[in-house]
Parts: structure tokens; C-alpha cells; sequence
């Protein structure tokens, strides 16, 4: 079954990896791999666009089905292997419902903690950026990762959904590793989140998906002081 899904990736994105633990849970590591590079356009290629027109990654086919937006890739592999490996979504209609919230809403912390303001400190050299615009960007990155840290006061369990691994896990746990890559002090500034991120690190579906660059560098400093 694995040797008929190809999965089209990119080392450090928050999607590609998400699929990847997907993956892994429902025990299809055997599946054909494709590392792409950002850095040579390559999500770009005819090889790409003709299964993905927005040259997006992950890029993803299983025989002749094309699944190419990474939830649905998730949601895909729980459905068509619904009785193998672990059980992405709960059975009970209300815990069904938490998990799926929450992992359409870990597009937040992409967007609002790690995308607006990490973009704005690469696209902005040091000495042009606005004080108040930045301190704008620290608010609204704050605000997010507060209200992660509440859910899991709430949970009764320690994942982001209950207390079994689910896609709620897979969807919010590539974001908020990317946060600590490059250099915010999560453990620091949120203890539940942090402990959670120790829970979820060595996990084998995350460690098999872990971005490879990421093993042999140091973390970066550029979120360090937020």
C-alpha cells in the first residue's frame, strides 16, 4: 500500500510535516519520498505542476488519487486507512468535533504567531524596521500562543485534543517546533505548551518526519527576545 503513495516535500514546512506524521502513524512509512528545494524553485517543476497546479508542497498521490492542501492529505490517509496504525480521529461526536477545530485552527499559529511576524523580520533589514509595527506583530504573536496555552489547561489529558495523539497533535505541533527553531523560548513563556512540545518531540512519526537540515544545525536567534 505504501509503495503506491508518493508524497512531494519540502524540509521545514509546517505542512509537509504534518502530512509526513500522518504518514508515519497509519504505518505507511514505506511511501516514495520526494525532496524538493525551495532554494532551486523546485515545488515549481513540470514534475510538480502537473500534479499540483499551484506549485505548491505537500504534494501528494496514492495510485491515481491527487490530494495536494495537507489537512485534507491527513484526512485522506484517516479515512482510506481507517483500521491501521493510530486512530487520527475519535469515534465519540464530540471529541471528533475538538479535533477537527483544532487542527484547522492551528492555521492561526502559522499565520498569526510564526508567519506575520517572522516574515516581517526577513523581509525588513534591522535598521528599517518600525518599533511600533513590530511591537504590533509581538501583541498579536502573544495573543495566539496564550490561547493555545489555555487550551491545554482545559484538557483532560495531555495532547491538544484529549488524551489520545490525534490530528489535532499533527496539525499544531510543526508550528509551534518552527517557533522554537528559530529561537523563541517557549518553555520559558508558556510552560504547557512547552512540556508539551517535550511530550510530542521524540515521538517516533515526529522524529521520522523531522526536518533532516535540522538535525546537524544549531537553532536560529531571530525570535529569540519576542
Amino acid at each position: 500500500m505504501a509503495s503506491e503513495i508518493t508524497l512531494y516535500w519540502g524540509a521545514g514546512s509546517g505542512p509537509c510535516w504534518r502530512a509526513m506524521i500522518c504518514l508515519e502513524e497509519k504505518g505507511l512509512s514505506g511511501y516514495n519520498s520526494k525532496l524538493i528545494s525551495f532554494d532551486k524553485k523546485e515545488h515549481k517543476s513540470e514534475e510538480v505542476t502537473k500534479i499540483n497546479p499551484r506549485g505548491q508542497v505537500p504534494t501528494f498521490k496514492h495510485g491515481n488519487v491527487i490530494v495536494n492542501e495537507s489537512l485534507a492529505i491527513c484526512l485522506y490517509l484517516e479515512q482510506t486507512f481507517k483500521g491501521q496504525g493510530t486512530a487520527l480521529l475519535p469515534d465519540k461526536p464530540a471529541d471528533l468535533a475538538l479535533a477537527l477545530q483544532r487542527a484547522v485552527e492551528a492555521q492561526n499559529i502559522r499565520e498569526k504567531a510564526l508567519g506575520t511576524l517572522l516574515m516581517y523580520y526577513y523581509s525588513t533589514k534591522p535598521e528599517d524596521r518600525d518599533e511600533t509595527v513590530v511591537e504590533e506583530k509581538k501583541k498579536g504573536f502573544h495573543e495566539e500562543l496564550k490561547r493555545w496555552e489555555e487550551y491545554l489547561k482545559d484538557q483532560d489529558g495531555s495532547y491538544m485534543a484529549g488524551k489520545a495523539f490525534s490530528l489535532a497533535d499533527a496539525a499544531v505541533f510543526p508550528f509551534l517546533a518552527s517557533l522554537v527553531r528559530f529561537g523563541f523560548r517557549l518553555h520559558d513563556k508558556y510552560k504547557r505548551l512547552g512540556n508539551y512540545y517535550d511530550m510530542l518531540k521524540d515521538r517516533p512519526s515526529v522524529q521520522a518526519a523531522w526536518p533532516p537540515h535540522w538535525k546537524d544545525t544549531p537553532n536560529q536567534e531571530m525570535l529569540k527576545d519576542v
